[in-house]
């Protein structure tokens, strides 16, 4: 038993001097545990309506960690409403509701300004929006945009959570983002994704001057979302959730959102004017594919090829020609037609635009003062005599003059429950004849309404439809 003990102490300090002396011998090593840094919100104290639609601040930073989901969700959550609308009539027999929709709405101003969809709210007179803290409002529509599938509401309150919105050109494929909506009118619902792919046209807009240029991912969107808010991770507003592709009708995979610097440029509008100010370059384009790419001798198939250029356009002031390939706006890429679409799309009629083009394969640059439709800088007035009575308006071309033989002002777009919706007229007629008076150009048109006092009776024709047509409706209600 004593011999035990003693080779147990023996042991044990054999043990304690070894360690001693290893210590002693051996340098000491520094641990440092690291930890990963919180993700970090610019504190905006003084933010007022004008400064969020302004993009002067937009990140620069690369996506924070998606460890930060938390954080970012928490932030967002509060400034995402659900909107519903009805009709006040056309009665729903299944449903035994009257007619509406439901969707979701992003507060974007401490004073009421909500941006939404168009489809979310088209089809209903009656808007009522419901807040995160179960606040409800019944809200006015301050003005549609059906070209990016935009509408602006605004309710009566002070103080309201907002989302600051980001710089969608800085959103990159792979990037983690949450989508914050209302799907199946369940409240302050968050998924989320990556961005699969950016400039996505999908054909679901209508119309000749419709712009499609979503950013596409997999966050799960479904019914309700539309108008929602995706943001990345950083809790900033980088599109308008606006659509799905399914064939069951709930989602199975990809969702598609308004880029916000397009979306923030057409709410400005709507916001300033009662209506978007679109300014274009002037011209027919097409994609650049393999062959054409070939043919012209470009390096990569990529850009936008001008296939016409339109006459007195600010395209042609400029000195495009057709068979340039545009490659960039203001030092943005444009690789695809629906990136070309949503960059000029952010500018106004009368706003300067540089662009860098490929013409018998070597590279120029040139600046284009944009143009409306009537192919003038002019803006729409928010009060205009042709926005009250409901459509849009343009000039003939020199070739559509030569084709039609006969001169008038073009029918661009109609504006749902107006006056000249009420006559059944149809985009696309040709006005040549006010109560009997010719008619050249917009502007002896709007001439003649300002002068008109009793019925109007116009008269005009359709380009691929024979005949003359005609359109009544009184200048002044009874």
């Amino acid at each position: 038993m004593k011999q035990l003990v003693l080779v147990t102490v023996a042991s044990v300090l054999s043990a304690v001097i070894s360690v001693s002396v290893y210590k002693y011998f051996e340098t000491p090593q520094e641990v440092i545990i690291r930890e990963q840094a919180p993700v970090r919100y610019t504190n905006y104290t003084e933010e007022v309506a004008d400064e969020l639609l302004s993009g002067s601040r937009q990140r620069t930073f690369l996506s924070s960690s998606p460890t930060n989901f938390i954080e970012a969700a928490e932030s967002v959550t509060p400034g995402v409403v659900n909107i519903k609308t009805s009709s006040g009539g056309n009665m729903d027999w299944w449903s035994n509701n009257y007619g509406g929709s439901s969707g979701s709405g992003v507060i974007i101003s401490p004073d009421g300004y909500i941006v939404t969809n168009n489809h979310v709210i088209e089809d209903g007179n009656q808007i009522e929006v419901t807040l995160n803290d179960k606040r409800k409002f019944d809200a006015t529509l301050v003005g549609t945009d059906p070209s990016t599938d935009l509408a602006l509401v605004k309710i009566e309150a002070e103080g309201l959570p907002y989302l600051i919105f980001g710089n969608s050109d800085s959103v990159r494929v792979g990037e983690w983002v949450l989508a914050v909506g209302n799907p199946f009118n369940l409240e302050s619902t968050v998924t989320a994704g990556i961005v699969s792919a950016k400039g996505r046209s999908i054909d679901i807009l209508e119309g000749e001057y419709k712009i499609e240029s979503f950013i596409q991912t997999d966050a799960a969107v479904n019914p309700g979302n539309s108008g929602g808010a995706l943001v990345n991770t950083n809790g900033e507003l980088v599109g308008i959730n606006t659509a799905i592709i399914t064939r069951s009708g709930r989602y199975e995979g990809y969702s598609f959102a308004v880029p916000a610097n397009l979306a923030r440029k057409t709410i400005r509008d709507l916001k300033d004017f009662g209506t978007v100010q679109r300014g274009i370059l002037g011209i027919g384009i097409d994609d650049v594919d393999n062959e054409l790419a070939e043919d012209l001798g470009l390096a990569s198939v990529e850009g936008v090829y001008i296939t016409r250029v339109t006459n007195g356009s600010g395209a042609d002031d400029a000195g495009l020609k057709r068979g340039d390939v545009i490659i960039s706006i203001n030092n943005l890429k444009t690789a695809t037609i629906p990136e070309l679409q949503e960059k000029v799309a952010r500018y106004r009629p009368g706003n300067k635009v540089a662009v860098e083009y490929i013409r018998d394969g070597k590279k120029y640059k040139t600046n284009v003062v944009l143009k409306n439709k009537s192919n003038t800088t002019a803006l729409i007035g928010e009060n205009s005599l042709v926005k009250d009575l409901g459509f849009e308006l343009r000039d003939l071309t020199d070739n559509e003059r030569k084709k039609l033989k006969t001169e008038g002002a073009y029918v661009i777009s109609i504006t749902r429950g107006s006056k000249i919706e009420r006559t059944n007229m149809d985009p696309g007629f040709i006005i040549t004849k006010i109560n009997d008076k010719k008619v050249s150009s917009v502007d002896d048109l709007v001439d003649l309404l300002e002068g008109a006092t009793d019925k109007v009776m116009l008269e005009g024709v359709y380009e691929n439809y024979p005949g003359e047509y005609y359109y009544a409706f009184p200048m002044k209600e009874k």
